[in-house]
């Protein structure tokens, strides 16, 4: 018998427009991520930052070892600095991450993270940009932006994505902190940052992260020190959007077997009820299991 006619044998019948919205999935059913396992006062303590001021900065996730490893595993990664003042013309990235190092895998599906993405996002919510920035010295302040400022969807709105910026260097006041503006995911369609804005550089030590929505304005800030400062960016958003890279193309299936189930889910290999992300019909994990 083969995989359709398993299925065709245990039918679920449709009876109301409602039913599209669960999960009819029989072989992949989505599950629990392992932010499941985070004590709930302290995601509940998070949350109430995110809510106040847009962000919540995560101390001492990593070690010093887990940092050093990272930073051992991207260096030799590193290319040309940026293309435009926006990436960063002293600054060096690294785009399509998973498909060059395993080293940053933890950070993506860190279970402090999931946890809040669990409460956020809708389930199967999906891995939206995955980068390693180093910022050189000399780097002036990148502009500021909301992550989720390409959805064409008029704010003041919930968010439809949050982003983490990990410390692989200690972020300090002069070599490139993350500038957050605090209560800025609440503004309007119309409202700018203007110079009287409270602008607050995310200082934080190595190993740690800022989480912040994707409504929040943000932006790297200006290196000012002698030596370049190291970070990983994860970026997500609710399933039913369009990630920003497009891992299904950049991520192999080789390692999509690879990688955490929480990852895998995160790439694509997930279905968004009623049937966004199916392939050829059936549900996109097939394609690693067959």
């Amino acid at each position: 018998m083969t995989a359709r006619d398993d299925d065709a044998a245990n039918s679920q019948r449709i009876v109301d427009v409602d039913d599209l919205a669960t999960d009819l999935a029989r072989r992949h059913r989505a599950t629990s991520s392992t932010g499941a396992f985070i004590d709930p006062d302290v995601v509940d303590a998070d949350l109430a930052s995110l809510e106040r001021d847009g962000f919540v900065v995560l101390e001492g996730l990593l070690s010093e070892d887990e940092c050093a490893e990272v930073r051992r595993a991207v260096q030799p990664l590193l290319g040309a600095t940026g293309r435009n003042n926006f990436e960063g013309e002293r600054t060096r990235r690294i785009y399509s991450v998973l498909g060059k190092t395993r080293a940053c895998d933890h950070i993506v599906d860190h279970p402090r993270v999931l946890a809040l993405l669990d409460r956020l996002l809708m389930p199967n919510y999906l891995l939206s940009q995955l980068q390693v920035i180093d910022i050189g010295p000399g780097e002036s302040a990148q502009l500021l932006h909301h992550d989720d400022g390409m959805y064409p969807l008029p704010r003041p709105r919930p968010p439809l994505g949050a982003a983490t910026v990990w410390a692989i260097d200690a972020f300090t006041e002069n070599n490139g902190a993350t500038v957050v503006l605090p209560g800025s995911h609440q503004w309007g369609a119309d409202r700018r940052p203007t110079e009287n804005d409270a602008r607050l550089p995310a200082v934080m030590s190595a190993g740690s992260c800022v989480f912040f929505l994707g409504t929040l304005w943000h932006g790297g800030g200006p290196n000012t020190s002698p030596r370049s400062r190291l970070a990983v960016t994860a970026q997500y958003c609710e399933p039913w959007l369009r990630p920003q890279e497009a891992f299904t193309l950049s991520t192999d299936s080789a390692t999509a077997r690879t990688v955490s189930e929480d990852i895998r889910r995160m790439l694509g290999y997930s279905i968004h009820p009623p049937f966004l992300g199916m392939v050829n019909g059936m549900h996109p994990a097939r394609l690693l299991s067959e």
